[in-house]
């Protein structure tokens, strides 16, 4: 029965089996982390758009507008420069805002979870996906002091549930450990007042899932009853200078001042820390004409920090897009050095396999068919390697969007881009093939006499 091709190939293959495995599992390991680049990068960037909704600015005073999107929208870190209710009053009544609602961070669920402070027009106005107003999976949304609405991440992460009571941390990091902003010491827990868990959220795919939200009056309430014992303290430290020891720890000891009211609120304690900004537009536009010239204006405020989101995202990601192209370049290398291993493999098998080769041309094979076999050998080993690339890349995209998921609160899609996964796997295939080029040229030019003497 006469040997075809493919029968040839797969006996070669087969019998270096060791070398075959060896030398496609290196194609697919740089395969698949092409590919899982490639989606990670387009996948993430829409998913950090996602985070920004549809606010037109965000206003706040931290150092830069990327500083103010990554943490007024990303919960990086706590914001550290308030800005006063006034402030906040006046900048409200200076362009025509669809909405333009104060935010506060800085607290904490036991050190890790965020915490935003807002009013209700959170929920009502923001669209934390354009076009997508915020839904419940359970609850309601909070409408007095003292209740928390939870991000569904943030409800998974804590295993927290409606209807449970908790206290808030001040600060980011276990106290004791700091605030997360240099601060040691700054983090504690707010332990008079206690928060009822009124609703958990639908997921949006966004970084807001994995914070929780509760009413500005609430937050303005739990800081100014720890200024007040600041006060309280600092006043008895001060009369207690010279009086006997005893009498250093009484009735005004910190822990015995009385629970606060709104009544008792100042205008020191009424801070935000951010606001998130909408101008009315037209039907069926996203964007209003005025917005360049109500940014300008906001921007000659030396006080504030006005961000564009879409703008720093694009920033961001130029910032990123240099550490990817590095990685893309990695990948590139990974593949160019399975290309040279195929070549090494098939390189090194030409000696034990003259003879066979010898006998083929003696059988009618010809130099061509024999140097075709060599290069289609070499193809098939790209072949396999991109297949199992392909596989791996679908795993390992949807482990990357699972831990971007978790720690992140962004729902990244994992989905495969057609066009992109022919692209890599033509030009592993290409590569592998080209590899193949020098070892069939070693079996094109196998003389036949010499490799036919009898062994020994």
């Amino acid at each position: 029965m006469a040997l075809t091709d493919w029968t040839i190939i797969r006996r070669s293959l087969t019998s270096r089996l060791f070398s075959t495995l060896t030398t496609s599992i290196t194609v697919a390991v740089a395969v698949g982390l092409l590919l899982v680049l490639l989606v990670m990068r387009e996948s993430g960037q829409k998913a950090f758009s996602r985070g920004s909704g549809d606010m037109h600015m965000l206003v706040s005073a931290d150092a830069s507008p990327l500083v103010s999107i990554l943490n007024g929208v990303f919960y990086a870190n706590p914001p550290r420069r308030p800005i006063t209710w006034s402030k906040y009053e006046q900048l409200a009544k200076s362009a025509p805002w669809d909405y333009f609602i104060p935010t506060q961070q800085g607290d904490s669920y036991r050190g890790s979870t965020p915490v935003m402070a807002t009013t209700p027009e959170f929920f009502t106005k923001f669209r934390p996906n354009p076009g997508e107003a915020w839904e419940l999976t359970e609850g309601r949304f909070f409408d007095k002091s003292f209740e928390v609405v939870l991000g569904s991440a943030a409800a998974r992460s804590t295993g927290l549930k409606v209807g449970d009571h908790i206290h808030l941390t001040h600060g980011i990091g276990q106290a004791g450990d700091g605030d997360g902003s240099g601060n040691a010491g700054a983090a504690h827990e707010h332990g008079e007042f206690e928060y009822h868990i009124v609703g958990i959220l639908r997921p949006t795919g966004g970084s807001h899932d994995r914070a929780m939200f509760t009413n500005l009056e609430s937050t303005w309430l739990i800081h100014a009853h720890d200024r007040r014992e600041r006060e309280a303290h600092a006043e008895h430290e001060e009369h207690a200078e010279g009086e006997e020891h005893e009498h250093a720890h009484d009735d005004h000891e910190h822990g015995d001042q009385p629970l606060i009211t709104a009544a008792d609120l100042t205008e020191e304690d009424r801070k935000i820390t951010g606001m998130y900004g909408r101008l009315v537009t037209r039907a069926g536009s996203d964007t209003p004409a005025n917005l360049p010239q109500v940014f300008d204006q906001l921007r000659r405020d030396t006080t504030i920090t006005v961000a564009a989101p879409r703008q720093e995202i694009d920033k961001l990601f130029t910032i990123v897009g240099n550490i990817d192209r590095i990685f893309v370049g990695m990948a590139i290398v990974v593949m160019i050095s399975s290309g040279i291993g195929i070549m090494l493999a098939l390189y090194n098998s030409m000696e034990q396999r003259r003879r066979q080769i010898a006998i083929l041309r003696v059988m009618g094979c010809s130099q061509g068919r024999v140097f075709g076999l060599i290069v289609t050998e070499s193809a098939v080993l790209g072949i396999a390697g991109a297949i199992l690339g392909v596989l791996v890349s679908l795993v390992g995209a949807r482990v990357v969007a699972g831990i971007m998921k978790e720690r992140l609160g962004l729902a990244i899609d994992a989905t495969m881009p057609l066009q992109a996964a022919l692209m890599v796997v033509v030009a592993a295939i290409a590569l592998a093939a080209a590899a193949g080029l020098i070892p069939a040229v070693m079996a094109y030019r196998t003389a036949v006499a010499k490799n036919l003497k009898p062994l020994g």
